[in-house]
Parts: structure tokens; C-alpha cells; sequence
């Protein structure tokens, strides 16, 4: 897997697991999907994501989004 699809996979993952919180715990597990969209968004235009360098620097192989 490169580092494109664990990104996306990852911020997936964790706004499907906020919404499940919001809806057993509390509403206020949806400001972690907010903030998980507004990494994906300011990634989109800047290219800069902080989970992409640390599996770049853990030996994941590089996609075509993030280098």
C-alpha cells in the first residue's frame, strides 16, 4: 500500500469511527471529523499532510499525491 491510499484510508477510517462516537457518546466526537476535513482539504491545495512524512519516514512507498 503507498502512502495516497493509507492516507485516505486512514481519514476514512476516522470519519466513520467519529460519526459512530457521536452517535454512542457524545456529539462533540464530530469536531474530530471536522478536523480530519480540514486536514483533507488544506492538503488538497498545498500538498503538505503530517501523516504522510511520518510514513514516508517509517519506509511506506510514495504515491503520486504526497512526496
Amino acid at each position: 500500500m503507498n502512502i495516497d491510499r493509507f492516507v485516505l484510508a486512514f481519514a476514512g477510517f476516522m470519519v466513520l469511527l467519529s460519526a459512530v462516537l457521536a452517535w454512542q457518546v457524545s456529539p462533540w466526537w464530530l469536531l474530530l471529523t471536522a478536523f480530519v476535513g480540514l486536514n483533507l482539504l488544506q492538503s488538497a491545495f498545498t500538498g503538505f499532510c503530517p501523516l504522510a512524512i511520518v510514513l514516508k519516514a517509517l519506509g511506506f512507498k510514495p504515491g503520486n499525491a504526497f512526496k
